[in-house]
């Protein structure tokens, strides 16, 4: 693989899915390859799918590789995984993914990689600013991304909207499970977005997921100050994103490594200048 491809791997509950993604493009440089979720979906069961689908690429090992996770990560720890099996919940994502696949990967939540997809190529791109990028799907993905910096594990999902958790109305799911209509479905997301410009005054909302195939029918019943727009990379925005996150992140700890390593050789200068002042 050539430099300017990174492999993304996108961990759902149904499906995990990769593909190697172009970075100039923002998009696949093959087909993506997926294998269903095992069940349950436990540490050792999802990490043997993951490293299969992985292998199918061969990525070499200055490949980047980013995966995404349906779940809270702190510090490569996983907090929170709704969708997976419970035995997540208290372990390193990185080392265990490290583990399987003999190498050194980048892990994310699900959402703050769409999001970051969405915003280097897709319908955010070149936007500054606060930008708000939400998936409406089973339940709401939710991510804000500053002048190109994700902040992580935003569950806006679960804000709390005239009392109810924002998901059980305002999902694309809650719309099909209480049969509602597009226009019924725009009154309860102009609770949920009004609620996020009252708190985080964004200057961009994106939204994503499946549904937004349909946003002529839903978006321009929304009245809000910031120009909300549907996403652009679909399905595919967890996999760019990935992929691109991984990159950033290599790039980033090369540069201080770099740095790091330029610190130590003026540390030994000034220090074989003093014992020399010290001899004379």
């Amino acid at each position: 693989m050539s430099k300017h491809i990174a492999l993304g791997v996108d961990i759902g509950g149904t499906g995990i899915k990769a593909a190697p993604v172009n970075l100039k493009k923002g998009a696949f440089a093959e087909d993506r390859y997926r294998v269903p979720t095992p069940q349950p979906a436990t540490p050792d069961a999802v990490c043997k799918a993951v490293a299969e689908v992985v292998s199918k690429f061969e990525p070499t090992k200055k490949t980047p590789i980013g995966i995404t996770f349906p779940g809270v990560i702190q510090h490569g720890v996983v907090r929170y995984a709704p969708n997976m099996d419970p035995s997540w919940v208290g372990v390193n994502i990185d080392e265990v993914m490290k583990h399987y696949l003999g190498r050194e990967v980048h892990t994310l939540n699900d959402a703050d990689a769409a999001g970051y997809g969405e915003y280097l190529y897709g319908a955010a791109h070149g936007r500054e600013g606060v930008v708000f990028v939400c998936t409406l799907g089973t339940g709401i993905g939710a991510v804000f991304v500053l002048d190109g910096e994700i902040m992580p594990n935003v569950e806006l999902g679960h804000l709390i909207v005239d009392g109810h958790d924002a998901e059980e109305f305002a999902a694309d799911s809650a719309r099909e499970r209480l049969g509602m209509s597009f226009d019924e479905w725009a009154k309860h997301l102009q609770k949920y977005f009004s609620e996020i410009e009252r708190l985080f005054w964004p200057d961009l909302i994106v939204v994503g997921g499946g549904v937004s195939k349909h946003h002529e029918q839903f978006l321009p019943k929304l009245t809000l100050r910031a120009p909300i727009i549907p996403a652009e990379l679909l399905n595919g925005a967890g996999i760019v994103g990935a992929a691109a996150a991984a990159a950033h992140e290599r790039d980033r700890q090369e540069k201080r490594a770099k740095a790091e390593a330029k610190a130590q050789v003026k540390q030994a200068q000034k220090a074989a200048k003093a014992a020399d002042a010290a001899t004379k």
